[in-house]
């Protein structure tokens, strides 16, 4: 018998997850910063979840981690000069975040989200049947990467709570959007903070909540104008609304894996709803066209589904050649 400790967690059982990382390389930056951008770019498009891509990539976990340090930071901050303690205790939390995985990858989010508001949105304006079906076939297939990330087998309460969840997300997605032409900084923030939710929620897309709430085009124009007022009232919600969700996301996904990770399944199940090629100006599901005019959008969906099948094996390789 062995008297090394055993990690374990409030219920007894060995922990499943990867210890902490002791810290990134950068060397492994341009690889980050790959990732974060396909994560903005997915937050540009209504429909598409940047946590759902953040899943498929291998980035989920480490960027909530990092998310919630972040937000450690800043309450230390507050809690230091409120309480006459200074800046120290900020320092110290400030060292514990692995900024040479955070940066990177904000980043090229950031720099991707920006160019693809003027380029990929556009496009699927102009081809929405065969830019959703390859999006739709790319969100179907990822489905597959919260139930692997499940510590334990499938039961059948999982199956009720992913059920579940895939109605309010087809709902949600399914709202009329909002008319709104000049909102204020007040509603610009508030929206900010409800749809940056999505960025950590894999299955809600951000876009598609700013869609709903009106507030999609206003910000591409603001985004366009440089309209610094608009831009830092969405920031400025952004953050607040971030740095409420994410200490309990994180919580969850340390103490309620197994239900989370089903109930992200099947947000993500219920947002193929938005995706779906065929609908109407308002939104509505139409049935595919008659004859061979749906075989194009068909094997467009399929080769999104290759992609990302591909990357999600392409990942698993790499996470067992690290384990």
């Amino acid at each position: 018998m062995t008297d090394e400790p055993q990690d374990t967690t409030h219920s007894g059982a060995v922990r499943r997850h990867a210890a902490p990382s002791q810290g990134t390389s950068w060397r492994a930056a341009p690889g980050l910063a790959v990732r974060g951008g396909l994560v903005g770019m997915a937050e540009s498009v209504p429909g598409i979840s940047g946590g759902t891509v953040a899943l498929v990539t291998g980035l989920y976990d480490r960027l909530l981690g990092a998310a919630s340090q972040v937000v450690h930071v800043g309450r230390e901050l507050v809690q230091g000069i409120a309480q006459g303690r200074g800046l120290r205790p900020a320092a110290r939390a400030v060292r514990a975040v692995d900024g040479r995985f955070l940066l990177p990858v904000l980043v090229g989010m950031a720099v991707v989200l920006l160019v693809s508001l003027s380029t990929i949105a556009p496009l699927l304006e102009e081809n929405p049947v065969p830019v959703r079906s390859v999006f739709f076939g790319m969100i179907a297939v990822s489905v597959i990467v919260p139930l692997r990330m499940m510590p334990d087998r499938f039961r059948l309460q999982d199956l009720g709570l992913l059920l579940a969840a895939a109605v309010v997300g087809f709902f949600l997605v399914g709202l009329p959007p909002a008319g709104v032409t000049d909102p204020s900084l007040w509603y610009v923030a508030g929206g900010a903070a409800i749809a940056i939710n999505a960025l950590v929620l894999p299955g809600v897309s951000g876009s598609t909540l700013l869609v709903v709430l009106g507030l999609y085009i206003p910000v591409q124009q603001a985004v366009e104008d440089r309209d610094l007022a608009f831009v830092g009232a969405f920031a400025a919600g952004a953050i607040i609304g971030l740095a409420s969700f994410v200490k309990l996301l994180h919580w969850l996904l340390d103490h309620r894996r197994q239900v989370t990770m089903a109930v992200l399944a099947g947000l993500m199940i219920g947002s193929l709803r938005a995706l779906w090629p065929w609908q109407d100006a308002e939104g509505g599901l139409l049935a595919p066209p008659d004859g061979g005019a749906a075989v194009g959008p068909l094997m467009l969906a399929v080769a999104g589904a290759a992609v990302v099948g591909a990357a999600i094996w392409w990942e698993a390789v790499r996470s067992d050649e690290h384990a």
